[in-house]
């Protein structure tokens, strides 16, 4: 059977709920995106509901505690779902016992989450580092990102924290979302249209009047801070790969 539900994490929670009050325990948690055609297969509609994902939240802390419970919140940014099934299961497994040891690197579906847990923490550490924001005309700061895992959720914090007097707009192009602060709030903003900003050096006849400048500057010191004689390309790609270099200033 084969869970539809919306993409969010509280959809996700919800389909862990209707598995147990339909004791459908072998769902597969999809998208309407993500779901292969089969014609054998059998689909169900998961509507997302709030209080029904909460219960699911709350007992699960409960049982493994609240830093334990976001292991499974990290694994879904992951953003496969190949691993969406895996903690699928592990979750519908812990509450059909009421415990599990998730320090249990023994089991491959444990050892498989820590991993990808890993993986998504590499890579919102790597947001932290490479996302650059340019000025428009108007005052906002706009990053285009494009991460391998879906971790804009994991660091909007950090930059709300960094840039409190700033407006900025984080965008993630491969999923078609973001984060907008106004010197106030965080807001979650997406787009369903055609248009897809590939590069955010495409908007400079947006940019503010200073843009330009700091970006040369930017450059400028960038260039001469490096050392040819010392250059180790394959140490700069380990550090920097190169999916990342269309959004850095230093690399245009």
């Amino acid at each position: 059977m084969n869970y539809i539900f919306d993409g969010s994490y509280y959809g996700y929670l919800c389909c862990v709920f209707e598995a147990f009050e339909r004791k459908e325990f072998d769902a597969i948690p999809t998208t309407s995106q993500q779901l292969e055609i089969n014609i054998f297969s059998q689909k169900r509609q998961i509507h997302t509901d709030e209080l029904k994902a909460l219960r699911i939240l709350t007992a699960m802390n409960k049982i493994i505690g609240p830093q334990n419970g976001k292991i499974f919140y990290h694994n879904f940014l992951s953003d496969s779902p190949s691993e969406w099934i895996n903690g699928f299961r592990l979750m519908v497994e812990l509450f059909r016992s009421g415990k599990i040891n998730m320090q249990n690197y023994g089991r491959p579906d444990l050892l498989r989450i820590h991993q990808t847990v890993k993986k998504v923490s590499r890579e919102r550490h790597r947001m932290k580092a490479f996302i650059r924001f340019v000025k428009s005309d108007n005052g906002l700061y706009t990053a285009i990102v494009e991460p391998d895992f879906n971790v804009i959720p994991l660091v909007v914090d950090f930059f709300k924290n960094r840039f409190t007097d700033q407006q900025w707009l984080i965008y993630d192009i491969r999923r078609k979302y973001g984060f907008y602060y106004d010197c106030r709030h965080i807001e979650e903003v997406s787009s369903y249209g055609e248009d897809e900003v590939q590069n955010p050096y495409s908007l400079e006849i947006d940019l503010d009047p200073k843009e330009k400048e700091f970006q040369h500057l930017w450059k400028t010191y960038f260039k001469s801070t490096t050392i040819e004689s010392r250059q180790n390309l394959k140490l700069h790609l380990r550090h920097v790969p190169k999916r990342y270099w269309k959004y850095l200033t230093e690399k245009q």
